[in-house]
């Protein structure tokens, strides 16, 4: 078998059941809101409103996280085996630091539902339901280290395992909670949050479970029998991390941004460019597994010292998220007209989104690439950079051009949304073009040495 379709079949392997764990938690959001819904309206705008204030957060923690799995990889891939359980520990120490300032920020946004202007019948509902899901969010951040653990040695089957089983706890955790049953207290949106908790306890606790139990582990098994602190080493994933916590941060606040300002055109305005959103939300997830999946193989040939391997890595990465993006595109395209039937069966709505929806399915090869650089650019420990681009091309390219062309008649008559997705495809594409160059120049520079000590000390011991 050629090395590139090893490549292509270890990539798909990666990919496949990342994607089938995010499909998994994107339905535990879509159950959240049909039950919370089916209370009152009131419950289910709470949850709405409490999932646009952790739904960021949670995302930030999961960019800054993801740190390890590179880190993980390349010493995987240059067997220094002896470093995983130091360096997954820290992981787990700087999942814990960050779980705890997130659950202590949900239970401070009292103040911030006030300024948002909130209204006043919702407040009280929101801010219990973040209450609630604070109690989670140290176990999210536990689950996202266990995570880039289990990526990092080539093993994403949990991902998938475990994001179903808490798909499965959801359903009926939310019902006991939200409804009151089983002489449990209906608690309405708020029981939602406590579902939520408790379903990121059971998938960590899950996540813990299997590794300490798969003989797949064996080789660099994370174990907490003898506890490592190394400040340095924490200080390294921090650094790494947290630029990408920024770029994914910068990427979902350009989307709010944009709802808001929209939202002075209208309710059905409104609703079509999240009809749209939404939907290109779920096509961005298949070349998103691709990228994770992608790191991994990076950091793994970067850590072997195999320049042959890493540049089929990259090379595999782009050509199916580029395949991706094309045939997501095409899908787009032509079946924008039935796509928001999904949603809606008002009119108005359904004409707009399917007009949005070509906009998308212009800048599908564009996301695609620019996702799949960043993820090889992550496996090369390369966060700093990308940042400054994605923010560039979101916030310095993306927004203006849309805001200029939606809400203005400065170069043509006012577009409304429309002009705002033609911003996104710059942006996109800007982000695209910055992110391959800077990959390029990446493959060019020297491979680190990672030592294979694990080896070097079984010689000496012999």
């Amino acid at each position: 078998m050629s090395l590139h379709r090893r490549e292509y079949l270890a990539q798909l392997r990666l990919a496949l059941p990342i994607l089938g764990g995010q499909l998994a938690q994107t339905a535990n959001g879509f159950v959240d809101t049909v039950m919370a819904g089916r209370v009152s309206a009131a419950d289910l705008a709470a949850v709405a409103v409490g999932a646009s204030i952790w739904v960021p957060l949670f995302l930030f923690m999961t960019g800054v996280l993801t740190s390890a799995t590179p880190v993980l990889a390349r010493h995987l891939g240059g067997a220094a085996y002896h470093r995983v359980n130091p360096l997954a520990q820290q992981g787990l120490w700087l999942a814990l630091g960050l779980g705890l300032l997130c659950a202590l920020i949900l239970r401070a946004m009292a103040p911030v539902l006030h300024l948002m202007d909130v209204d006043p019948a919702i407040r009280p509902l929101a801010q219990g339901y973040l209450d609630a899901l604070s109690w989670g969010m140290p176990g999210a951040a536990v689950l996202l280290a266990l995570r880039s653990y289990t990526e990092a040695m080539n093993h994403t089957r949990p991902v998938l395992l475990i994001s179903v089983a808490g798909l499965l706890i959801n359903i009926p955790a939310n019902y006991l909670l939200i409804y009151g049953k089983l002489g449990l207290p209906a608690l309405g949106g708020v029981g939602c949050g406590w579902a939520t908790s408790l379903v990121m306890w059971s998938m960590a606790l899950m996540m813990g479970g299997y590794i300490k139990r798969h003989p797949i582990y064996r080789p660099a098994r994370l174990t907490l029998r003898q506890r490592h602190w190394e400040p340095a080493s924490l200080g390294y994933l921090l650094r790494l991390g947290l630029p990408v916590g920024l770029s994914i941060f910068f990427e979902v606040s350009i989307f709010s941004v944009i709802a808001l300002l929209i939202s002075r055109l209208g309710p059905e305005v409104v609703a079509g460019h999240q009809v749209a959103l939404n939907f290109t939300s779920l096509v961005f997830m298949l070349p998103l597994s691709f990228a994770i999946a992608a790191t991994v193989r990076v950091g793994r040939a970067r850590g072997g010292g195999d320049r042959e391997a890493l540049m089929a890595a990259v090379r595999c990465a782009l050509l199916v998220t580029a395949a991706i993006g094309l045939g997501a595109g095409l899908l787009l395209v032509l079946t924008r007209a039935w796509i928001p039937y999904i949603y809606t069966d008002n009119a108005r709505v359904i004409q707009l989104a399917g007009h949005l929806l070509l906009f998308a399915g212009l800048y599908q090869i564009s996301d695609a690439v620019q996702v799949s650089a960043n993820g090889c650019l992550r496996g090369f420990e390369d966060t700093a950079w990308p940042m400054v681009m994605t923010l560039v091309a979101y916030w310095g390219v993306g927004l203006p051009l849309g805001y200029v062309l939606g809400l203005t008649d400065l170069w043509v008559p006012a577009m409304g949304p429309a002009g705002f997705w033609i911003g996104l495809v710059a942006g996109l594409t800007t982000a695209a073009v910055l992110l391959s160059l800077r990959l390029r120049w990446r493959l060019r520079q020297p491979l680190p040495a990672t030592a294979r000590r694990d080896e070097a000390t079984l010689e000496q011991a012999a």
